[in-house]
């Protein structure tokens, strides 16, 4: 048995490692209602003023980034992004929403969007700070339309 250690993965390392790792999940998940999804604002100039980019797995919607300008914060810009994810989401079957957060950013913004935390790791990724993980079910019964 040969055992490696890198600090550096290359593409081929990650596909081949997940290969085997899909084929294996394959037997219990069905990927073909796993997907990308992206909601974008640009201003009149075309210039992003805020986005979000999140994965459909199944009946969750798993929000990996939302970003507002701030610019346009505090306009209900992030708020609308979301919205629009989960009614996107809702209409592709997702029923569920899985989003994370750095203490310094946005736990009190997602909290009134309906999100429970679930999680916090303390000391992440810095002394000090901590990562939250927070759900939403059911979530079109709670979005601020």
């Amino acid at each position: 048995m040969d055992i490696s250690i890198v600090e550096q993965i290359t593409d081929s390392l990650r596909e081949e490692l997940l290969v085997g790792l899909r084929r294996y999940n394959a037997q219990f998940i069905d990927f073909s209602r796993h997907g990308a999804l992206g909601v974008f604002c640009r201003d009149e100039a075309g210039a992003m003023t805020g986005g979000l980019i999140a994965d459909k797995r199944g009946l969750w919607l798993c929000i990996n980034y939302l970003w507002v300008s701030e610019s346009v914060r505090g306009t209900g810009l992030g708020t609308t992004l979301m919205n629009r994810a989960e009614q996107e989401a809702s209409r592709l079957g997702c029923i569920h929403s899985l989003v994370d957060t750095f203490s310094f950013q946005a736990l009190p913004f997602y909290e009134k969007l309906g999100y429970k935390c679930q999680m916090t790791l303390p000391d992440f990724p810095e002394a000090g700070l901590q990562r939250h993980y927070l759900i939403k079910t059911d979530f079109m019964s709670h979005s601020l339309l």
